[in-house]
This record gives structure tokens, sequence and C-alpha cells, in this order.
């Protein structure tokens, strides 16, 4: 995937957004009604009504970042529809932006390393 990897902060606005918007709108709705920095270089997620299209807006360094995506069959897996933000793992993006239920990506788990051969 082209854009963010690795230990990267993703928040997903909860409720539908104006899919008309740009990258400018969107960053001005992350100042306005998340009351974050666009600029900070978290990934924010946003959704249409309809749940087959997604855009992300980021800060990469030299300029904000806009990306989108319409899923031609199925539809992404969204948290209910709610005022808030949900934040997401770099793993749970990936998902996400695969069409899979994100919520089902979870941390790596601890293996106990044994202390001798049996």
């Amino acid at each position: 995937m082209i854009g963010p990897t690795g230990a990267v902060r993703v928040m997903v606005a909860t409720k539908p957004v104006d899919f008309r918007k740009g990258a400018e709108g969107l960053a001005a709705l992350v100042r306005e009604s998340m009351g974050a920095d666009p600029f900070s270089g978290t990934v924010y997620v946003f959704r249409a009504r309809r749940a087959d299209r997604i855009k992300l807006v980021y800060f990469d360094g030299t300029g904000v970042c806009l990306f989108s995506k319409r899923l031609e069959d199925g539809k992404f897996q969204w948290p209910a529809i709610a005022d808030g933000v949900v934040r997401l793992t770099a793993a749970q993006l990936q998902a996400l932006l695969e069409g899979l239920d994100w919520r089902r990506v979870h941390e790596r788990r601890q293996t106990r390393v044994p202390i001798a051969a049996s």
C-alpha cells in the first residue's frame, strides 16, 4: 500500500461526512470537529453515508495527502454511527482498507519461551 505503515496513529471519525470535501475540507473537519491537529502525522479516516467509500487524510511531512477508495463489491466494516473517534492500529487500518473486519485484528500475542526442551 502506498502511504503510512508501521507505528502510526489512526483516528476514525465514526460519523459520515460529505464526500465532496477534498483534503483541505477534511483537514478543517479534523481541526473543528475532532479538535485535533491535521498536520501531526496522524492518519484521519472518514466514511461516506454508504459504507462502500472511505477517505484518509494525513500529513506526510511535505504536504497533506488524500487517499480515497471505493469498494466495487461489499462494504467497509465501520463502528456504530455516533459522534466520536475510534483509534486503530496500522494493522487494523490495513484490514479496513482491504474490506476486512478490522475488529478481528489484534496485537501480537506474547508467547511463552520454554525454559528447557521436553
